[in-house]
């Protein structure tokens, strides 16, 4: 069964990436074809995919509780990637491993955020576990605006086991946490091969994915609130990392 992409910049950036199949794309009949979606449709003509115009009610019986924008798209399943070739990517590159861990996070909104983040500083992989967590699914492509199309993400079974991997590799695994132990984030040197884990909301870290990092980074607070959402804070630490190895 095929999936269904929905939503202009999440269908238009999987078809630039072109690394699904696709089927068919069905717009809302009427829709006036212009801007974003005038793109799409040009895009997915130029890839030979059909372009079917239908009643928007069609839209909505298909995707339900969700904003498709007038648009959906019928395509393979997402091509995730191995740790592997995340760390490979680096190498082919010439760069220092950027990598995002995300321990269990399972809130579409919260990982797509984070992933778009990822996509604009031009991290190497994302690397999540294949239980208790949310996978790359059609809301998570939505609310990433498309930038996990672009991104190699492996499923792994033990997020312990895949940082115990990479640091043999010789990256250094740092847990973004509100932990007494931890250092603030901007007062440590990251440029160096770097993997970032990020813990559920709410419970953060699990355990054992604390105790393997090589040390803790934390944002400092001065409000009332006891701290920010997850999404918000990876992508504070994400964008600075990036903003250190660039200097």
């Amino acid at each position: 069964m095929a999936e269904l992409l929905y939503g202009r910049n999440a269908v238009r950036e999987a078809l630039r990436a072109r690394r699904r199949t696709f089927q068919r794309l069905l717009v809302s009949a009427g829709a006036q074809e212009a801007g974003t979606l005038g793109e799409v449709v040009r895009m997915a003509e130029e890839a030979g995919v059909p372009v079917a115009r239908v009643d928007r009610r069609d839209l909505d019986r298909r995707i339900r509780d969700a904003n498709h924008q007038g648009v959906l798209l019928e395509c393979g399943d997402y091509p995730y990637a191995e740790l592997e070739d995340c760390l490979a990517l680096a190498e082919e590159r010439g760069e220092p491993a950027l990598l995002l861990m995300l321990d269990h996070l399972q809130d579409p909104q919260n990982i797509g955020t984070l992933l778009r983040t990822a996509e604009v500083v031009g991290v190497h992989g994302v690397i999540i576990p294949g239980r208790r967590a949310a996978e790359i699914t059609p809301a998570v492509v939505n609310a990433s605006s498309g930038a996990v199309e672009h991104l190699r993400v492996a499923v792994i079974t033990n997020l312990a086991a895949a940082i115990e991997q990479v640091q043999h590799a010789g990256v250094w695994v740092v847990g973004v946490e509100d932990d007494p132990r931890a250092q603030e984030y901007d007062r440590v040197d990251l440029d160096m091969p770097l993997a970032l884990v990020l813990g559920a909301e709410g419970p953060g870290l699990a355990r054992l994915t604390r105790e393997r990092c090589d040390f803790l980074v934390r944002l400092p607070m001065r409000g009332q609130i006891a701290s920010l959402n997850v999404a918000v804070a990876g992508s504070i630490v994400l964008y600075h990392a990036w903003r250190t190895r660039e200097e």
